[in-house]
């Protein structure tokens, strides 16, 4: 019979664009759900995404760089760098101290990396590329891997140390799919920030060591969600609007 899976990544604290995706994948055959991280910071609906998420036997999380940015100030641990410029750090603390404290010990939990093999095909899952040699350094150490471009040469450049046939990230908002004839690369694109009215994900079928995949996408109310932004006064909202999401300072 085969498997079908859903991946969906980069949410971004975008509940509306999450409660859309969930209720078009539960009307899908899916066995399972795989977040590939960044469920939070960007968007100010961070409690809402956590416990849609957290509060479901069918999926399984790996963390991001924003979900553990965020989790590094709350804990009082070093925060990195590349983070640390312009409002991003500011606007993370504004996150940080907006989340249910009883979300911290479930992120703490979550990998940052899963092996898996799902119908005789070795399946990766990361949020973004890291050398595995440092698998587990702390975020402060910058360990995920500079964006390359969207292109299967350099993804099969950059993922060259692993090995699993399937490899399914994030981290990079556009959609990518590369599929070469040793390794798949799928990317299902951001979920929750995005210049379009879409959340992104991809469903992925499993059969007898084949995969086939199909890329969706499921409109939602954007701009409620938008000027919601300006209702609950996130911090440089105006700036965050205009680099992520494409908007001028008129909302």
């Amino acid at each position: 019979m085969g498997k079908k899976i859903a991946f969906i990544t980069d949410i971004h604290g975008n509940a509306n664009a999450l409660k859309a995706t969930l209720h078009e994948i539960d009307n899908r055959e899916i066995e399972h759900i795989y977040c590939l991280g960044d469920m939070i910071g960007i968007g100010h609906q961070t409690n809402e995404v956590l416990e849609m998420l957290f509060s479901r036997h069918d999926i399984s999380m790996i963390t991001g760089n924003h979900d553990e940015a965020v989790l590094a100030l709350i804990k009082g641990e070093k925060y990195p760098e590349s983070h640390n410029v312009g409002e991003l750090r500011k606007h993370h603390e504004w996150i940080a101290n907006d989340m249910d404290t009883s979300f911290i010990p479930k992120i703490e939990k979550l990998p940052r990396y899963i092996h898996t093999t799902i119908e005789q095909v070795p399946t990766a899952l990361i949020h973004y590329h890291i050398r595995k040699d440092i698998l587990t350094e702390h975020i402060s150490k910058e360990p995920f891997s500079q964006i390359v471009e969207q292109s299967h040469i350099h993804l099969n450049d950059l993922f060259n140390d692993f090995d699993e046939r399937l490899i399914c990230f994030g981290h990079h908002h556009p959609v990518h799919l590369f599929q070469m004839e040793e390794k798949v690369f799928l990317n299902p694109g951001s979920l929750g920030c995005n210049a379009d009215p879409f959340a992104k994900y991809s469903i992925v079928n499993f059969k007898e060591g084949v995969v086939s995949i199909d890329l969706h996408e499921v409109k939602y109310d954007r701009m409620e969600f938008i000027h919601q932004y300006k209702k609950v006064q996130v911090p440089f909202y105006k700036t965050i609007l205009k680099i992520f999401y494409g908007i001028e300072d008129s909302v």
